[in-house]
């Protein structure tokens, strides 16, 4: 199972702590499916403040983080659970299977 701890030499500057679940959004600013998923990531982060961390991580940016974590297509989102074991999805969601997702993390 893939963790998050293989990518922690990469996390510095994004706040990561491993105290609660995190949420990461591998994105590009030229991406439009990102784009589209930018607002429903906004508001995901607003519901969930305090309970779930929401990173977003532009790959143009940080492509050391993103070639570590063999990130191929975009957006690409990390769900890691508060053991650190991440379930990664790739594409648009909308924002009830984000929530969800979210949700089941807190459950975890």
């Amino acid at each position: 199972m893939e963790t998050i701890k293989n990518y922690l030499p990469y996390l510095k500057g994004y706040d990561f702590t491993g105290k609660i679940p995190v949420i990461i959004d591998f994105h590009a600013t030229w991406c439009g499916p990102c784009q589209a998923l930018s607002p429903i990531i906004q508001r995901l982060a607003k519901e969930y403040e305090g309970r779930i961390k929401v990173l977003k991580v532009d790959v143009d940016k940080n492509r050391a983080l993103a070639e570590a974590a063999n990130i191929r297509s975009i957006p690409t989102l990390f769900f890691i659970d508060i053991d650190g074991n991440i379930e990664r999805t790739t594409g648009g969601m909308p924002y009830g299977a984000l929530a969800g997702k979210a949700q089941s993390l807190l459950l975890q």
